[in-house]
């Protein structure tokens, strides 16, 4: 890449969920964009995969095992990434799950594992970073779902949880602003995207089994989408680049739809 085209030269972000999906991608985008990253994800071995592309690639990477439900992680993370590269610029909260039940037949234990995970996570990590940025300023990106705006049955957990990023964004940005912090906060809400999160489902399992291939079940699923296809990862982590982007100055207290007009 031409060195004029670093947007994020010395700039250091911390992207979670980084071992596959959306997270893997951002972190490599940020990276050839000049940025030091820092891929954390529980799954360790998955970040040192995206780290090592990274690094084959010339970019600066490092890898932090993190379990995003737990704030004793989140602050020896930040404490880290502090001590390593002096500063924190952008957060991009990433690490998610998913979960499909009816609410009659969820178990509580399941509801709460998806809210830790999609919810507590990104205030965890948002209140740590927020506490780094306070002087020198940043910008912090989280990924909810166009599945938080426009409801699926089924899907109690992951779209409340979703709806609820959403809403914490708004308010953490109106925060940044009212205390006059150089921070902005923002979202982005995909609609179907092709990651790995996918072969957690049961009902998806079925599919490829019943069309033959993952990419058949993609199909099968967004036949009903505008578009008659699920997103590439590539293609959200481009609008999260943007949004930490200084072309975004402007920009806080956004939830970016990227849906192809799926909540229309």
């Amino acid at each position: 890449m031409n060195p004029s085209d670093q947007r994020f030269a010395d700039r250091v972000a911390v992207v979670t969920g980084a071992a596959s999906g959306i997270g893997a991608a951002t972190a490599r985008l940020l990276a050839a964009e000049g940025a030091t990253v820092y891929c954390a994800d529980i799954d360790e071995a998955g970040g040192q995969r995206t780290a090592a592309l990274i690094h084959g690639a010339g970019g600066s990477d490092f890898t932090l095992s993190l379990d995003v439900t737990s704030e004793e992680q989140w602050e020896a993370a930040i404490r880290h990434v502090l001590s390593s590269s002096g500063h924190l610029d952008i957060l991009v909260n990433s690490a998610g799950v998913s979960f499909a039940a009816p609410v009659s037949e969820m178990a509580l234990a399941d509801w709460r594992r998806v809210f830790a995970v999609n919810v507590d996570s990104i205030f965890l990590g948002t209140k740590h970073v927020l506490r780094a940025m306070t002087r020198s300023g940043g910008s912090i990106v989280n990924v909810s779902s166009a599945s938080g705006i426009r409801p699926s049955a089924g899907a109690s957990a992951y779209s409340t949880s979703k709806a609820a990023v959403g809403m914490f964004t708004r308010v953490v940005a109106k925060e940044c602003r009212e205390r006059g912090l150089p921070i902005r906060i923002n979202a982005v809400a995909p609609a179907g995207v092709k990651t790995p999160m996918w072969r957690t489902m049961p009902f998806f399992q079925e599919l490829v089994a019943q069309h033959g291939s993952e990419e058949a079940a993609f199909r099968a699923l967004a036949g009903s989408s505008p578009g008659r296809r699920f997103a590439e990862a590539e293609e959200i982590a481009h609008a999260i680049l943007y949004l930490a982007s200084d072309a975004a100055a402007m920009i806080t207290g956004v939830e970016l739809v990227i849906d192809d007009g799926y909540v229309l």
